[in-house]
């Protein structure tokens, strides 16, 4: 699945990968099959990716709900509002029914290991989002504890690694600190579980919004878009471990030299095949469930 209308049901948002549309007071999201790399949304979809994504979320919004409710009303299609009921090829298993939020302005992340934009800025600063970390550290080092790095929630170009006093200032310090704290509860209860399944989760992003009052966490969680999923059986300090999301299309499109501008490549079919491989394995072996 690629793009996604609804005859009748007014659509509000499309993502990079989500389709959002406004069902009654609620909203219905949808996750297609699209796949970006380098802030390009590339020519060919990643066959059950949406279903993963949607599956994968729903398992942890079940695991993480005593630490913080969530936004799902429902991922059972029977249960929809009777006018998504003639939509079910287009929305069975890759959709969610959820609360209508304002969102808290920040990407929530959370780091357990130096690695990625992180680990760029620690060689540089010693430092990650403003907090000094322990000199020495290697390439994908387990950090001491977690971490909590937000960054720019941008509706428009690249989201922005910021400090916990600009964070403040946008969302205010009640806010900060309730989803400071939430983020690495979140973070740390899926870590020991998802270790115990043989992966290590080495950072993820979460989000949150308001609903009656209050913080709740909303969109996707620590699914291999929103998270740096490593086979814990690959792991080894000083190295970057594989990954269970788009690795193989970001190696390919590193391969052949492409200067990520347009025109965008087309995925040969073995690339494709391997990531939908590598989604469908992250679901499997995390819930002990076939897609």
């Amino acid at each position: 699945m690629n793009n996604l209308e609804l005859a009748g049901i007014k659509k509000i948002k499309s993502g990079k990968v989500r389709e959002v549309f406004e069902v009654g007071e609620n909203i219905l999201l949808v996750a297609t099959d699209r796949i970006s790399a380098f802030d390009y949304i590339l020519p060919q979809t990643i066959p059950e990716k949406g279903k993963v994504l949607n599956q994968i979320s729903s398992f942890w919004f079940d695991y993480l709900a005593d630490v913080i409710p969530n936004h799902r009303i429902s991922d059972d299609f029977s249960a929809y509002p009777k006018e998504l009921q003639p939509f079910k090829e287009q929305l069975d298993k890759r959709s969610m029914y959820v609360k209508r939020t304002e969102v808290v302005k920040l990407e929530c992340i959370v780091r357990g290991y130096i690695t990625g934009s992180g680990l760029i800025e620690y060689e540089k600063t010693g430092e990650v989002c403003g907090i000094k970390l322990p000199k020495g550290l290697r390439r994908s080092e387990k950090l001491p504890e977690p971490i909590f790095t937000p960054s720019t929630k941008a509706d428009v170009g690249h989201d922005e690694n910021i400090d916990a006093k600009e964070a403040i200032n946008i969302v205010g310090k009640e806010a900060f600190e309730f989803v400071k704290e939430k983020s690495i509860a979140l973070y740390s209860k899926a870590r020991d579980y998802a270790l115990g399944k043989g992966i290590i989760i080495a950072d993820t992003k979460f989000e949150f919004g308001y609903y009656e009052g209050n913080i709740i966490l909303i969109d996707e969680a620590l699914t291999p878009d929103s998270s740096r999923f490593w086979p814990a059986d690959l792991y080894e300090v000083g190295k970057e471990p594989p990954s269970y999301d788009k690795q193989f299309v970001r190696n390919y499109l590193l391969d052949i030299k492409w200067d990520k501008q347009p025109p965008i490549p087309d995925l040969p079919e073995q690339v494709v095949t391997n990531t939908s491989l590598k989604y469908i394995e992250a679901y499997q072996q995390l819930t002990g469930k076939t897609l």
